[in-house]
């Protein structure tokens, strides 16, 4: 069964070459298509997408906005954010709305196909760059730990601490010598142990609480 994406995007070019990417690979689907956010929830209940492909920058609604109107409505679907910028501010203000990944639009091809799979199976894509400066952002912006016990096993800990460092699901797999399926299990648990609903948020966890 295909990947069903929603792609909004105004720069028509990109728009217009994503989607010739996505439906030209076999496994995904294009299901929608907007230049701007909007009408973002009533066209999201109109296409139902498993992901979206929401740009940051766009005139009226913009991305960071958008986002906290479609988690209010569509709580667990994937947003991945595209955009131009590594302002440390749209980053944090995009993971604080909900964004399941952060992607540059300058990122190749595949590696966009591989983005979307991974937000898909319960993953956060996010380049190693960003998340280098996702480190930054919550070290200064939570420098006070929390002394709760959430009390994660050794092997949580160890996934969680691949996750504070960038790595993909695929990669922590590799790492630990453990199964994708069993990182995604791993993940599930740490989720529930930390009271989140994201990679972004666990990371933000983590951080402030020097799990890892």
């Amino acid at each position: 069964m295909s990947i069903s994406v929603c792609i909004v995007e105004d720069h028509k070019r990109l728009r217009e070459g994503l989607v010739q990417l996505i439906e030209n690979s076999e496994g995904y689907t294009v299901c929608a298509v907007f230049p701007n956010a909007n009408n973002i929830v009533k066209n999201l209940r109109n296409c139902l997408p498993d992901i979206v492909l929401l740009d940051i920058q766009m005139p009226g609604i913009n991305g960071i906005e958008a986002l906290g109107l479609i988690r209010k409505e569509f709580p667990d679907l994937k947003i991945i954010i595209q955009t131009v910028f590594e302002d440390e501010d749209k980053i944090f203000a995009a993971i604080c709305a909900g964004a399941s990944g952060y992607i540059l639009k300058n990122t190749p091809p595949q590696k966009y196909l591989e983005a979307i799979a991974e937000a898909h199976a319960g993953g956060a894509p996010i380049t190693g760059n960003i998340a280098a400066k996702v480190l930054t952002i919550f070290r200064q912006n939570n420098p006070t730990p929390n002394t709760e016990n959430f009390k994660l096993s050794d092997r949580e800990k160890e996934i969680l601490d691949c996750l504070v460092k960038g790595l993909s699901y695929k990669m922590i797999a590799d790492k630990c010598n453990i199964s994708y399926d069993t990182v995604r299990f791993h993940m599930k648990n740490i989720y529930s142990k930390l009271h989140v609903n994201s990679m972004t948020e666990a990371v933000a966890k983590a951080i402030q609480n020097k799990l890892t």
